[in-house]
């Protein structure tokens, strides 16, 4: 695959690259020339030891030495924009080669996995698993992704260009994305992030996920009309119900993205019908598939509801295949039931909502509730009760007061946007909307709290059609979680709950917020772990988890190669489902086209399926390991709480990373941190900005810090030989190191050596580094690597070339920053550079944040 790479990736990008320099525009062309000397003036300068400063003021005076000052800012603008069109013209060429870049054939295919299956006599079994088991990938409301639609649509066609060689298509996309323009003037609302997640949905969901289902199901001679489990493949959606930190959310926004999710899936479906009709010629067939035609016609666009639900249209369908069957042979038989299997696979709500909200926001709506029904009094008494008193208070309640009455205005919205549950499950099915999901969860108290708020509200005398999901995210929070869940199995008004829900409990766990409350390996291990004794008490009680991972895209925030990771829990870890959430960039480069969809929805189920079917050794920890592991992960959550409470670890944060520029991104709705207050709090800080500086100061800390300390400190209590050996053992210890050698490979720290001589931030600086070269150095001696990413190739190089092509912005924006710390003042242009240079930086890296 190297050379195959260097090929199609890398010379190509070469050529095309020198288009640019051809376009007809002045300051492009000037641009283009100047480019190159500027990078090679970067390379050799931070190689020599010179400071960002030094290498942008050299490039001025050997270029630019008569001009003025303006002039040269003006320049480096330019310098930005180039080079952002330069990544967007790589992703491009990595995305059209994909097929030959990766073994799209190969293992972790379902191809591969049925030919294993039947050569083993395991097909029954296989059969068997795929009944019950479901993928649920969720597109979240956290874009991390810095390009606008119509940016999106030119890499799109740019892509198909290069596919066909068609250098006049190329050459003409590359004058648009000359003239376009990469930057969103305002914030996108939440409903406009649901509608740009809605494009994904209609062009590359709904292509992949029935091709998948209808091979696999033929190759396993399963009929698709007959197929059981349209939950095998799903996708989750969290723009318009995910309210956490979020004000913009509301009740109305929740049920207009609802709206357009059954209007995205109509429309999608009325397609269809209407090249499934052009085939439905024959007698007692055509005039059924036009009364579905016209079904979904009118209740897509006549303003009524001819068909309530995906069992109205398929009651039609299925009549007519009867009639095929009977009276036509069984003609275009296989049209129809790829058709009947889409219907049946996304209904008419395309995406499941989650509704998410914070436990706190839950908490004081509840002393609302009870002071104005109750009293003060009341109140203070529940306050200071105990929580079972607490509980045993709210499941008191036999009816809410009128959001009307309450005086918190968010706290009526909080009730409106429960009720607008029963809109979204009335209009698109129980499935449009059927979890609630709560941020920092800490208590049964918590969990309770949102029971009995959405009981009260939208089933007061029947059973719930809700899931009520915890997501346990900080260490003390995931040690916490499983008594937390025995004490809710044991509670009879949850133990009816569940048994209404099939006695099924999803529980949400956070790697992004896990690793930056306690490092990469303590994080990683602490999820494994509560994994493990969750499924314990899940069973001890009889009941199903499902575990739904809150991933980012970096392997900071749970990222990285998810199929190694999937296949290595081992058969502790209940293994029904695999939900994830996917983001930002990830959805784009991972989900953004029907070919690596489809490949990577394969590997993720194939991963899920293998760990079932074949249970190995290097999939079981045995106690040893664990042991091991255990003890690297104490290690290493010292060394990072130590540094998290270095006296410069927040003010660094605020005042060198560009911090603070991510709310000024434009990218998305959400507001940078979750508190109002001006003061900057650890704790009140996202994931995403907070993973996402430190990888544009190339230090990608959360990413590796605590790694180097705690295999440095083994090796002194002369285990480094057992650490070795975990690693050539255990599938889950490698993908982790795996996972932590990308960030690692990310890293750049010459380019910000000058701090060292910073008299506020250079013993903070040292810090870091000293620790980014000892976990380097260390994860290559116990992987056996000569170098980073050895065992990857296509990875390695993608990183290198990218990380080549954005080397320029990370010196202007350190250069910015350099001069902004040395004079003590605000740059209203060195600040717009900083935010400007962090477009490129993101998108090259594709999930660094």
């Amino acid at each position: 695959m190297s050379n195959t790479y260097q090929t199609e990736v890398a010379k190509r990008f070469t050529i095309y690259n020198s288009l640019f320099l051809d376009l007809p525009f002045d300051d492009i062309y000037r641009t283009g020339t100047l480019l190159p000397i500027l990078s090679s003036e970067c390379k050799k300068g931070f190689a020599e030891g010179k400071t960002p400063k030094e290498i942008i003021n050299s490039f001025f005076e050997g270029m630019l030495a008569s001009n003025s000052s303006k002039e040269k800012h003006n320049l480096l603008f330019q310098l930005v924009q180039y080079v952002e069109r330069q990544v967007v013209l790589f992703d491009s060429i990595e995305d059209a080669a994909f097929e030959k870049i990766n073994d799209v054939k190969g293992k972790g295919t379902m191809n591969a996995l049925i030919s294993r299956v039947e050569s083993d006599k395991k097909k029954a079994e296989l059969i068997e698993k795929l009944r019950t088991f479901s993928i649920r990938l969720t597109l979240t409301a956290h874009p991390t992704q810095f390009y606008p639609g119509n940016v999106l649509a030119i890499i799109t066609d740019l892509e198909s260009a290069i596919r066909k060689d068609d250098l006049g298509s190329i050459d003409a996309l590359l004058r648009q994305l000359g003239k376009t323009a990469f930057i969103n003037k305002e914030k996108p609302s939440p409903y406009e992030e649901a509608v740009s997640l809605c494009w994904f949905l209609e062009h590359v969901f709904y292509k992949s996920i029935p091709d998948i289902m209808a091979r696999v199901l033929r190759k396993l001679d399963i009929p698709l009309h007959e197929w059981d489990n349209p939950d095998l493949l799903k996708v989750g959606f969290w723009p318009g119900g995910d309210r956490d930190g979020n004000p913009f959310v509301t009740h109305q926004i929740t049920m207009d993205v609802a709206d357009k999710l059954q209007e995205t899936i109509l429309r999608c479906l009325y397609r269809d019908v209407r090249k499934v009709r052009r085939r439905m010629t024959f007698k007692g067939v055509e005039s059924l598939m036009l009364e579905a035609e016209n079904g979904i016609y009118k209740t897509l666009y006549g303003g009524e509801k001819v068909l309530k639900s995906k069992e109205d249209l398929l009651k039609i369908l299925l009549k007519a295949r009867e009639i095929i069957i009977e009276s036509h042979d069984g003609l275009f038989l296989d049209i129809l039931d790829e058709f009947i299997l889409k219907v049946n696979v996304f209904g008419f709500y395309f995406a499941s909502m989650d509704m998410r909200q914070d436990s706190r926001k839950h908490a004081a709506l509840w002393e609302e509730i009870i002071e104005v029904t109750k009293g003060k009094d009341a109140l203070k008494k529940y306050q200071e009760g105990t929580e079972k008193e607490q509980i045993e208070t709210i499941l008191s309640f036999t009816e809410l007061p009128n959001p009307k009455t309450l005086k918190d205005e968010f706290h009526q919205e909080m009730l409106e946007s429960i009720a607008s549950i029963s809109y979204v499950q009335d209009n698109n099915g129980s499935e449009g909307l059927h979890r609630y999901i709560i941020s920092n969860c800490q208590s049964e108290l918590h969990i309770l709290q949102v029971y009995q708020l959405n009981k009260l509200t939208l089933a007061p005398k029947g059973d719930l059609k809700l899931d009520i999901v915890p997501l346990f995210e900080t260490i003390d929070d995931l040690a916490a979680a499983p008594e937390i869940m025995e004490r809710l199995y044991s509670n009879p008004v949850y133990g009816g709950h569940l048994k209404s829900r099939g006695n099924k409990q999803s529980i949400m766990l956070g790697f992004s917020d896990g690793t930056k409350d306690g490092g990469y390996i303590r994080a990683n291990w602490s999820i494994l772990r509560a994994k493990e004794e969750l499924t314990k008490a899940s069973r001890k009680y009889e009941v199903s988890v499902v575990f739904f991972d809150g991933r980012g895209g970096p392997p900071a925030r749970g990222g990285g190669n998810m199929h190694n990771f999937y296949a290595s829990l081992g058969d502790q870890v209940e293994n029904e489902e695999i939900q994830v959430t996917i983001q930002g960039q990830t959805i784009s480069a991972n989900y953004g086209k029907p070919v690596s969809c489809t490949y990577n929805l394969e590997q993720l189920l194939s991963a899920g399926l293998e760990n079932h079917l074949y249970p190995t050794e290097e999939n079981r920890l045995t106690d040893d390991q664990r042991a091991l592991i255990d003890e690297m992960a104490d290690i290493s959550y010292q060394a990072y709480k130590e540094f998290k409470s270095h006296p410069q670890f927040v003010s660094y944060l605020e005042k060198v990373t560009p911090l603070k520029f991510f709310g000024k991104t434009n990218i998305g709705s959400r507001p940078l941190k979750r508190s109002k207050g001006e003061a900057m709090k650890f704790e009140d800080l996202r994931a995403i900005p907070f993973v996402g500086s430190w990888a544009q100061m190339k230090q990608n800390i959360p990413g590796f810090y605590g790694v180097g300390k705690a295999i440095t400190e083994m090796e002194k209590r002369g285990k480094k030989d057992q650490v070795t050996k975990l690693y050539q053992d255990s599938l889950f210890f490698r993908s982790l190191m795996g996972n932590s050698m990308q960030s690692l490979a990310k890293s750049y720290y010459p380019a910000t050596a000058y701090l060292k001589n910073d008299k506020e931030y250079g013993e903070f600086w040292e810090l870091m580094h000293s620790e980014y070269q000892q976990s380097f150095k260390k994860i290559l001696e116990i992987s056996g690597m000569h170098e980073l990413l050895e065992d990857n190739a296509v990875s390695s190089q993608s990183i290198a070339i990218r990380e080549k092509i954005v080397l320029p912005l990370i010196t202007i924006q350190q250069y910015a920053i350099q001069e902004m710390l040395e004079t003590g003042k605000e740059n209203t242009v060195l600040q717009k550079l900083i935010l400007r240079t962090m477009f490129g930086i993101i998108n090259a890296a594709r999930n660094a944040a």
